[in-house]
């Protein structure tokens, strides 16, 4: 083979390492077996691509071509290099002895030659090895039924069971012409009949065929479907960050592979089939000098028809709109479903006082004291889900604080944002777990009730209602929230509002005094709690909101669901742990859970 230019790319079979020449390696040269002659056509491949680039439309084109050119030339390189692999394997491919299924039956005979396609980042290959198949007529019945038995029993089923010696693996058959479908059973008849003894009007048994096996699937850890593990994550990385759309797009681009955007969204839902069991496997560090933080909330999701919840799909078949050819006041264009979203974390206290919240004066930049920082942040998880009801998801929310602290030996506490029904599931998984939860509402939340008492007293946009607002504000993170509501109710008994006038300020009264017992912000302050729940109401912005409100989209509740816990995994920061143990996880359901024993080393 004629020599080739030098080549940076370290990857190369020509090339090989950097630093290393073809023979000094063994890339490049005829050895005995043919252990090189499996890169031959991506040898002839680069330096077709070598020629090119010597040539004159190559010279005269600009840099952006050039690179167009060799993004294209580097996947089909790198696809070549892989196939070659995959028929190397193929060719090497030891027989193996003793291939059981989980289903107990035995497969001595092999089969060369089975080719399955894959589909990768680089483009599509073909997979060829050896399939195992079972003795024609066994089937998983029989060796369920008869373990122990011999010769006669078989004969007495009207089949002849095979002795010892036909078990034996014999020799290895010729290369399939035509290659045998995935799922090819050994079994060929659908049903069988009778004994020659029993009635002749007997109806035909269905016999469950015996699928074959093929080690070397599970040595590659081959997916079910036609489309690689890379794919798989590159769909998965892309449905969580926008439109199937998008992601259809961006895999093109980044790989050359056209998908259907249904086939993206059924790669991204297979993706997320282990998050739940990848987090309830998971041992976090102890942190026993740390508060323990809860936070939950909810957000709406738009949702095809089909995938609304009963009471909203009826109500939703009840209203009927007014006009032809817009929606009235009131109206909306679709239904949601409540996604329920729930966050955990470890807290590093920072006390803190109420000047530091909200400054007793202003003050202008110059003389204006620094605050003290907030509390810090760790250890945060994220989980979002549109199936399960909030008790569900509340309940989900304990077991993962309960892997950080299974002894209850922290502080917990959980901040919400005053809805009743948080509050009461909290309490109820609190006292059926023995631990204590300190509950506070975000002050945030407070604070919108405290503006809406203020336009009772004050024209729009009138600055003194900034200052009355802080005064009330003050108070309350005093510890008096009562206090402050009798103060707001007095003042408007002071300037005789009646009705709807003072609608504002009794509503923040009642607010204030219903949640005073979760209105501990002395405490919060003291202790170096926070009083804000905003990691949850970051979580449902950037969960919900920046994936799921994409105009015009309608979703399905699989579809929803699956992009939902993408998202959440990966901002935990824990994608890349999850891979793995995703590809675990596919390893054992899709081939080692076929097997009654599998040494993939073999």
């Amino acid at each position: 083979m004629s020599s080739s230019p030098a080549c940076a790319c370290c990857v190369c079979p020509t090339h090989g390492p950097a630093g290393h020449s073809a023979d000094q390696s063994g890339y490049g040269a005829d050895q005995s077996g043919g252990g090189a002659e499996w890169a031959g056509p991506a040898r002839r491949y680069l330096e077709s691509v070598v020629a090119w680039l010597d040539g004159p439309e190559a010279s005269a084109a600009g840099h952006g071509e050039l690179e167009a050119r060799m993004q294209v030339h580097s996947r089909e390189q790198y696809r070549l290099l892989l196939q070659g692999h995959l028929d190397e394997r193929a060719r090497l491919e030891l027989r193996r002895s003793g291939v059981t299924g989980s289903d107990g039956v035995l497969r001595p005979r092999v089969e060369n030659g089975h080719r399955r396609g894959l589909t990768t980042v680089f483009g599509s290959v073909t997979v060829t090895r050896k399939a195992y198949r079972a003795m024609p007529g066994i089937t998983a019945a029989d060796t369920a039924a008869d373990t122990d038995t011999d010769a006669d029993a078989a004969a007495d089923a009207g089949m002849a069971r095979p002795g010892a010696s036909d078990a034996l693996p014999g020799p290895e058959a010729e290369p399939l012409l035509e290659p045998m479908p995935e799922g090819t059973a050994t079994t060929t008849a659908a049903t069988t009949t009778a004994a020659t003894t029993g009635p002749a009007s007997e109806a035909p048994v269905p016999v469950a065929p015996v699928q074959n096996l093929c080690p070397a699937d599970a040595v590659l850890n081959l997916p079910s479907g036609r489309h690689s593990a890379g794919l798989a994550r590159l769909a998965a990385v892309e449905a969580a960050r926008g439109s199937f759309a998008d992601a259809r797009a961006a895999i093109e681009r980044a790989s050359g592979v056209r998908l259907g955007k249904r086939q993206v969204e059924g790669l991204a839902r297979a993706a997320a089939v282990d998050t739940e069991a990848f987090y309830a496997a998971r041992r976090p560090h102890p942190r026993p000098d740390r508060v323990l933080g809860l936070q939950a909330d909810g957000k709406g999701v738009v949702m095809r028809p089909d995938s609304l919840r009963p009471g909203t799909a009826a109500r939703a078949e009840r209203a009927s709109a007014k006009l032809a050819t817009r929606l009235s006041p009131g109206e909306k264009h679709g239904r949601k479903r409540m996604a329920e979203i729930v966050a955990v974390y470890d807290l590093e206290p920072a006390p803190r006082t109420v000047a530091d919240i909200i400054p007793t004066r202003r003050r202008s930049a110059q003389d204006k004291p620094a605050r003290r920082p907030g509390p810090v942040v760790t250890g945060k998880w994220l989980a979002a889900n549109l199936t399960d009801d909030l008790p569900a998801v509340i309940a989900a929310m304990f077991d993962e604080a309960e892997r950080r602290d299974p002894a209850h030996e922290r502080t917990w506490v959980a901040l919400v944002d005053g809805n009743r029904q948080q509050i009461d599931t909290i309490r109820e998984q609190a006292a059926a777990r023995g631990v204590t939860v300190t509950i506070v509402i975000d002050f945030v939340h407070v604070l919108e009730y405290l503006w809406k008492a203020a336009w009772t007293f004050f024209y729009p946009g009138d600055r003194d209602a900034e200052t009355w607002v802080a005064d009330r504000a003050r108070t309350i993170l005093t510890g008096r929230a009562v206090d402050a509501a009798a103060t707001i109710r007095h003042q408007a008994d002071e300037a005789g509002f009646r009705g709807r006038e003072r609608a504002g300020a009794d509503e923040a009264a009642a607010y204030l005094t219903r949640k005073a017992p979760y209105l501990h912000y002395a405490t919060a302050l003291a202790s170096g709690w926070q009083i804000a729940t905003g990691i949850i109401e970051g979580a449902a912005r950037h969960l919900i909101k920046d994936r799921m409100d994409i105009t015009g989209a309608r979703w399905s509740t699989p579809g929803a669901e699956a992009v939902l816990r993408l998202r959440a995994v990966i901002a935990n920061g824990d994608f890349d742990e999850y891979w793995q143990y995703h590809q675990q996880q596919q390893l054992r359901r899709n081939h080692l859970d076929r097997y009654q024993e599998l040494d993939l080393a073999a």
